[in-house]
């Protein structure tokens, strides 16, 4: 059996984010101990893995829940894992074309100082005034 502290160590998860995904239903609540210390097994640290591993990948709780709900699913039924994978795909596409777009517009606005700081600073004309912006972002 795991110390709360132990399970921490062990992934990474921090005790009070352990804490919440047990009140969140995502971890079985522990077992106690008579000074009413939480204690885990083994299946417990491997959900645990599983959570950070999965949150790592960006993956909202919801999607988490989903794909815990999915553990002993079969057939069909396992296509929502896959439709979670694709739509998380998807999420991080939209986000990488994103950030693409925020480093062209600081592409540009770096490149809009002549190095001279007379009068004013084009850089900083530049991060006041979205109108020049090449685009939504």
């Amino acid at each position: 059996m795991l110390s709360i502290g132990e399970m921490s160590r062990r992934t990474g998860v921090k005790v009070p984010t352990i804490r919440f995904y047990e009140g969140k239903g995502l971890l079985s609540p522990a077992a106690r101990t008579e000074g009413n210390q939480r204690r885990y097994d083994q299946a417990a640290l491997t959900r645990l893995s599983f959570i950070r591993h999965a949150r790592d990948l960006g993956l909202p709780l919801e999607d988490i829940a989903a794909l815990i709900s999915l553990e002993r699913a079969e057939g069909t039924a396992l296509d929502r894992a896959h439709d979670i994978a694709r739509r998380q795909q998807a999420r991080l596409r939209d986000r990488i074309a994103r950030l693409e777009r925020l480093e062209r517009e600081l592409d540009r606005i770096a490149g809009a100082c002549d190095g001279q700081h007379d009068q004013s600073c084009a850089v900083l004309h530049a991060f006041s005034d979205h109108g020049p912006c090449a685009g939504p972002h």
